[in-house]
């Protein structure tokens, strides 16, 4: 009686000492984001808009809807919220009871000393049994067919923070998949109005080699009436070369621009379809920036990072629950013999149950550690958290005050193009009658050409701008098209 009361004694401290969950640790203060944006008014955001409906060139649209559809990161991103899925059914399951369909047979050989061999001997001398009864001496066989269960009753709720932060994952993952739409979209555009912009500036070589072509044929005329010199003609003529030759590299560089295009649609090789006429003039357009607050709904990533944060959070309470006792039970259900040929007579049906109380006493270290790490995992979260509100206001302030810095630009490299060309038919017109040298005229051809390239380099940048702004904001994640 003594011993057995020092066996419960030492099992119920072993339980208490199982049952010492380590002190909560104390976690990293998010700082919230600013109620606005600077001075700018706190109203709607173009980062709630759809895509569909921001990009209004129906060739870009296409484009994009393409890319959405058919773009390696964005198949493999589906794949990853596959993965997510799956883990959130698995743990699901493990709520649920398991339940094993078993067959096993088995023979045991007991010696004539062991306790199951004098049971067995003693068992055969009895006259209270019949044939079928008796034991094979030798060696015993063993038949089983039926269920058996293995269910841990969640008692602490540890199984249902495992699940929730599958749960919370899953949804992570599905807002890193609007997050490389977002990324894909924001590339697509501005890939294409660099194209737009290779189009243009390849107009514009065209253009101004004509011009160029035309004064080197005057001073050419002019140097056989003695009017203009050798060097004049050698100089409008490297003018004319060195124009001719930018075309080359602007021809090449449209190429490696439709080549990145076609890798992000998805594809080996096409031209894309794109309306090289004009490019869309954004520059008396306004982008309203709306309250920081709507990043925490419109961009992917902070949403991410905030579901990241969930299920580190799940996964550190479950790694602390484990300390504590858990529930098993392990019931069975079949049929089961000694002998083949009575296996299905009823007389073999069995059924039980077993429920035990664990609790872990020698691998707490283990556990310790488990903890330790879902802990640092939960504060890394919490970091990454922060770090995605102050990189998302950061670029926000800076996009919006680049697209407002460029339109100003833009207006006034306007008023110099069009100074420039004036400037290029006054010095032809001086030059003709004799009021300005050759100089000046390849001086105001080669300086109309530079004003041009960078006018349209800045409504490039504008544009570009402008989508880099749409993309900060959270714009770029709506469905495709159909």
């Amino acid at each position: 009686m003594a011993r057995s009361k020092i066996g419960v004694l030492v099992a119920v401290l072993a339980l208490v000492a199982g049952c010492r969950v380590a002190p909560p640790r104390q976690m990293p203060v998010v700082e919230p984001m600013p109620p606005a944006f600077g001075e700018q008014p706190a109203d709607s955001s173009i980062g709630q808009v759809s895509w569909k409906q921001y990009f209004t060139d129906s060739r870009l649209v296409s484009l994009i809807d393409t890319a959405v559809r058919h773009n390696q990161d964005m198949l493999i991103a589906t794949q990853h919220l596959e993965q997510a899925k799956a883990r959130i059914g698995y743990a699901r399951a493990a709520l649920a009871p398991e339940v094993r369909a078993t067959m096993t047979a088995s023979g045991d050989h007991y010696g004539k000393y062991t306790m199951s061999g004098v049971g067995n001997f003693d068992t055969n001398k009895s006259q209270n049994i019949d044939e079928n009864q008796k034991v094979a001496e030798g060696l015993t066989p063993d038949y089983f067919i039926g269920l058996r269960s293995s269910w841990e009753i969640d008692i602490w709720g540890k199984l249902k923070d495992q699940k929730k932060a599958a749960l919370s994952s899953f949804l992570a993952a599905g807002e890193g998949r609007k997050l490389v739409q977002t990324e894909l979209v924001a590339t697509v555009a501005g890939l294409y109005y660099d194209l737009l912009a290779l189009d243009n500036e390849l107009k514009i070589i065209h253009k101004n080699t004509s011009l160029q072509e035309s004064a080197l044929d005057v001073v050419k005329v002019q140097k056989e009436a003695g009017r203009a010199t050798e060097l004049a003609v050698q100089q409008f003529e490297a003018q004319l070369l060195r124009t001719r030759a930018l075309a080359f590299s602007i021809r090449q560089n449209i190429k490696a621009t439709e080549n990145e295009l076609n890798f992000l649609t998805g594809r080996y090789a096409g031209t894309v379809m794109r309306d090289s006429i004009r490019m869309i003039d954004v520059s008396g357009i306004r982008f309203p920036v709306g309250s920081p607050l709507l990043l925490l709904e419109n961009r992917p990533d902070i949403k991410e990072a905030r579901l990241h944060w969930d299920a580190a959070t799940h996964r550190s309470a479950a790694a602390g629950k484990a300390f504590l006792p858990a529930l098993q039970l392990t019931p069975y259900a079949g049929l089961n013999a000694f002998r083949a040929s009575v296996l299905f007579d009823p007389g073999s049906i069995v059924y039980g149950v077993l429920g035990g109380l664990t609790a872990p006493v020698f691998n707490r270290q283990q556990l310790k550690a488990d903890q330790a790490i879902a802990v640092a995992e939960q504060k890394i979260a919490i970091l990454e958290y922060q770090k995605r509100l102050l990189d998302a206001f950061r670029e926000v302030i800076t996009l919006h005050s680049s697209v407002e810095n460029v339109k100003q630009s833009y207006v006034i490299k306007q008023q110099e193009v069009a100074l420039l060309n004036n400037a290029v038919s006054t010095a032809r017109e001086l030059y003709y009658t004799g009021y300005a040298n050759y100089l000046e005229v390849i001086s105001a051809q080669r300086g109309v050409l530079e004003a041009e390239l960078e006018l349209t380099g800045l409504r490039k940048d504008l544009l570009k701008a402008s989508v880099d702004l749409y993309r900060a904001l959270g714009g770029g994640w709506g469905e495709a098209a159909n």
